[in-house]
């Protein structure tokens, strides 16, 4: 499914084109899944499930903001890049979801999911003291999913788009989310 949502877009991917491409029959997939649109939340949930795995186990390792930073990166660099069919089924998912409801309620249930995980990571750090949150935990993991988000559409729907300057911002923006106290230790410092 995800590599026929990279080529045909989420409408034209019917069980035929993947069942085919697949190898496999087409009530094999109605059996498993019912419809297509459960198929696309199940590839989202696993693709989703991979890559919380690999962020979570960068996250435990990260030992300063640059390394949080530099692994939501990386995360949103494997996204983007190693399979160019996750970013088409997530965003194929968005467009569906205003028709479907079941597409809609199990996109906002992962969206939920990533923000969570994301916001737990992060307090766990700043119990540490490896960060100091510029806002409550899970408003600072909503911003950074809506910075890859963003940067994500741009790409996809121009992969010639130089985005390097705007991820450097981003990288940037997110470092201030994650030091807040720092640099307002250094603001409130006495002359």
């Amino acid at each position: 499914m995800r590599s026929s949502v990279a080529t045909r877009g989420a409408a034209a991917s019917t069980f035929d084109h993947v069942a085919r491409e697949a190898g496999v029959s087409r009530g094999l997939l109605h059996y498993y899944f019912g419809s297509k649109e459960r198929l696309l939340v199940e590839v989202v949930r696993h693709d989703c499930d991979e890559r919380v795995a690999a962020l979570e186990a960068q996250l435990d390792a990260a030992g300063s903001p640059e390394e949080i930073v530099g692994a939501l990166v990386e995360q949103l660099r494997a996204f983007l890049e190693d399979d160019p069919g996750s970013p088409a089924v997530v965003y194929e998912m968005l467009s569906a979801s205003r028709r479907s409801e079941e597409i809609r309620v199990e996109l906002a249930e992962l969206y939920r999911r990533w923000r969570t995980q994301l916001a737990e990571a992060l307090r766990v750090k700043e119990r540490e003291g490896v960060v100091s949150l510029d806002a409550e935990a899970e408003s600072v993991a909503a911003v950074i999913f809506a910075l890859g988000d963003g940067v994500g559409m741009q790409l996809l729907s121009d992969p010639d788009w130089d985005s390097r300057p705007a991820l450097e911002l981003g990288a940037r923006t997110a470092r201030r989310l994650l030091t807040a106290a720092a640099r307002d230790a250094l603001t409130l410092r006495p002359a």
